[in-house]
């Protein structure tokens, strides 16, 4: 069976950055249609919802687009409360990154957007934080926003008040093109059959699930293992970013512990002993104190990544289909300027010199050099995505 939507966009993938192109554009009166297999396992609903360009520790290009996504969030975040009705949990709370002595502290790459903070200073701002930290810096412009409980239930319902129609359920198998030009995709829909979904334009933003339906995008999961403990509601009011490990105290106590790096996991659902051991020690080697605190819940989900750990952003080999994936650990940072990048593209809005230089160097083609093969082709039914 084939369905024609020539005038709706596809977006191909229902998570974080689908869900943020998706109201950008509908919001600009586009007609969208989100195809998605299982919205809840998108990366948006795992992450811990850092705002922290700074406190990351990012450089170069990374940092120029964490800043300017960073910059762009309070104005992205009330137009998403204003169409959904619904409060996105935005906080900028600030970031301490601790370190253990002043060398490694002078050395770290944003160090000059940090507030320096001695033994003193630091135990102000963090009460029972570890003994061996014996100064930090602050970072006071980063933030975090409750994208588990609150800014992903209000993008969905913001796309439906704009009119997104939703396909769930639907897994896409592999695109449809003639002469690199997109014409579709073929998918399998919820009762079992493959139909053909027609239509001129799309966006894949399938996270760590991208390759599989497009092989010039070199993205592979990393698997990342996370739990919530409920302290008591002030008990910490900063984030705690420290050495693969980090704290994010929501306003009603409850604190997000993350997470591993697990690069050779591939697609291996689950938590572990290991995985969980090594959570419970960072916890320790932070904020000893937390220890006792009740734990709430475990999960895991899937990093996007790519080689060099930036996003593909921009247009690809297929006229009609646009790329925006690979955001690794940083898609809850940069959902704003991904949205309005790609949004500005498929409108046809004028770009400014510093925009049409981010999406230069984020373009697909970085890549080229590398062992690429081609897209799969309209018989190749193997693949998913989100």
């Amino acid at each position: 069976m084939a369905t024609h939507t020539s005038e709706r966009l596809l977006i191909l993938g229902g998570g974080l950055i689908g869900l943020s192109i998706a109201h950008e554009l509908a919001s600009k009166g586009r007609k969208v249609e989100i195809l998605s297999r299982r919205r809840s396992e998108a990366a948006g609903f795992v992450a811990a919802g850092m705002l922290a360009p700074h406190a990351e520790g990012l450089s170069n290009q990374m940092l120029e687009l964490g800043r300017s996504s960073l910059l762009q969030i309070p104005e992205w975040v009330q137009k998403i409360e204003t169409n959904s009705g619904m409060n996105c949990g935005l906080r900028m709370s600030g970031i301490v990154v601790p370190f253990c002595n002043l060398e490694t502290r002078e050395k770290y790459p944003t160090a000059r957007f940090g507030q320096s903070l001695n033994r003193l200073s630091l135990e102000k701002e963090i009460p029972g934080i570890a003994s061996q930290w014996e100064t930090g810096l602050l970072f006071s412009e980063d933030g975090q926003i409750d994208n588990r409980r609150r800014l992903m239930r209000a993008l969905e319902k913001a796309c439906v008040e704009l009119g997104v129609h939703f396909q769930e359920g639907v897994e896409v198998q592999s695109l449809i093109y003639k002469e690199n030009v997109f014409q579709g995709v073929y998918v399998c829909n919820a009762s079992g059959q493959v139909e053909e979904i027609f239509a001129n334009e799309a966006v894949l933003c399938s996270g760590a699930w991208s390759n599989q339906l497009f092989k010039e995008v070199p993205i592979f999961p990393v698997k990342g293992q996370m739990f919530s403990i409920q302290g008591p509601k002030d008990a910490l009011k900063r984030i705690m970013f420290g050495p693969g490990i980090y704290l994010v105290p929501r306003e009603d106590g409850l604190i997000i512990v993350g997470a591993t790096n697990e690069k050779e996991e591939g697609f291996n659902e689950g938590c572990t002993p290991y995985g969980q051991n090594e959570l419970q020690k960072g916890v320790e080697s932070l904020l000893p104190s937390a220890m006792s605190w009740p734990h709430m819940e475990r999960w895991w989900g899937f990093r996007p990544c790519t080689p060099d750990l930036k996003p593909i952003l921009g247009n690809s080999s297929l006229n009609g289909l646009w790329l925006a994936t690979g955001h690794h650990r940083n898609g809850v940072l940069l959902a704003a300027i991904t949205s309005d990048l790609i949004g500005k593209c498929l409108c046809d809005q004028p770009l400014s010199n510093s925009e049409k230089s981010l999406l230069q160097q984020f373009h697909y083609t970085r890549f080229t050099n590398s062992e690429i093969t081609t897209p799969l082709s309209t018989t190749d039914l193997k693949g998913s995505n989100r």
